[in-house]
């Protein structure tokens, strides 16, 4: 059975993106040597990216560019080679390479991808789907880093989640620069 990731930024007051979506406040501190290999290293691994069309949106207008390739060739590299997962049920076509539009229900699609032979599948950003598949208990890990900055509005990733979800903390790790790095499981 794929494992099913989350990895998102969120601020120490717990928002995944400020204000009208908002996400230049998770950048800062990408200059700490430290971290930058750790965001280099996930992105040369494995895996399957998985979007809803906003962060979509988001990313394939700028990981694909010549701006993505200077700032940051390794990440870039990663993120226009891995294989991507778009749902949407207003899209037309998914125009970024390696990338399969679905338009079905969320949660059955990603039930029966979980079922099949395959990497990881790491949902980024896409709020809307988090809280869906939480609420189903589908997600195997949650991969957050806090970032030092609260942001005093904006959107949590459970938002519309109706019921408590417990975690359990499996590592963590602090970074120069003062982002700190947890990695959650349900709780049992």
């Amino acid at each position: 059975m794929r494992k099913l990731i989350v990895f998102n930024h969120i601020s120490i007051d717990g928002y995944f993106t400020g204000e009208n979506g908002d996400f230049k406040w998770a950048h800062t501190g990408n200059d700490d040597p430290e971290y930058a290999a750790f965001v280099a290293g996930n992105a040369s691994g494995e895996g399957q990216l998985l979007f809803g069309r906003v962060t979509y949106d988001l990313m394939a207008g700028y990981w694909p560019t010549a701006m993505a390739e200077q700032h940051d060739p390794v990440v870039a590299k990663g993120m226009n080679n891995m294989q991507k997962v778009v749902f949407s049920r207003t899209m037309e076509k998914a125009l970024w390479n390696n990338t399969k539009l679905i338009k079905t229900d969320i949660v059955s699609a990603i039930r029966k991808m979980k079922n099949e032979s395959g990497p990881a599948m790491v949902i980024m950003g896409s709020g809307s789907i988090i809280s869906q598949l939480a609420s189903q208990q589908i997600i195997d890990e949650y991969q957050i880093i806090v970032n030092p900055v609260a942001l005093g509005n904006g959107r949590t990733m459970f938002d519309g989640m109706n019921k408590m979800l417990s975690l359990k903390l499996m590592s963590s790790r602090i970074f120069h620069n003062g982002k700190v790095f947890l990695c959650f499981e349900p709780g049992k």
